[in-house]
């Protein structure tokens, strides 16, 4: 009887395969979520932290029934909310620091900030 091997191709496809399902369990895994409430025009919580050198979501959900405009110039995002609405913003790996974030429409009043260590 005759053994069928695989051939030398169907073993680098597979091989790439499984190095590119460990290639993006990793990444995500290195990936860190805050979650954010924006309610009576505050930020819950004020402050958060997240480690340095890692790509960063913020998910912010805005309790509050009119819109706001999440935005920040060190971070470089902008972004309006419904009220009542859900958005969620991608931030590139961060060195150490302090990064303030705020509501546009309600600058006096709505500040955060995110301490990357």
């Amino acid at each position: 009887m005759r053994t069928i091997r695989p051939s030398s191709y169907a073993r680098r496809v597979a091989a790439f395969a499984i190095a590119l399902l460990a290639a993006t369990q990793s990444a995500r895994a290195e990936e860190v979520v805050i979650h954010l409430v924006l309610k009576d025009h505050r930020f819950q919580p004020q402050e958060s932290s997240a480690p340095a050198g890692q790509r960063i979501t913020i998910e912010l959900t805005n309790q509050d029934p009119t819109p706001a405009e999440l935005e920040s110039k060190t971070l470089r995002f902008e972004k309006v909310v419904a009220g009542g609405g859900k958005i969620t913003m991608q931030v590139r790996p961060l060195v150490p620091g302090r990064y303030r974030f705020y509501d546009d429409y309600h600058e006096d009043t709505t500040e955060g900030f995110l301490v990357v260590r």
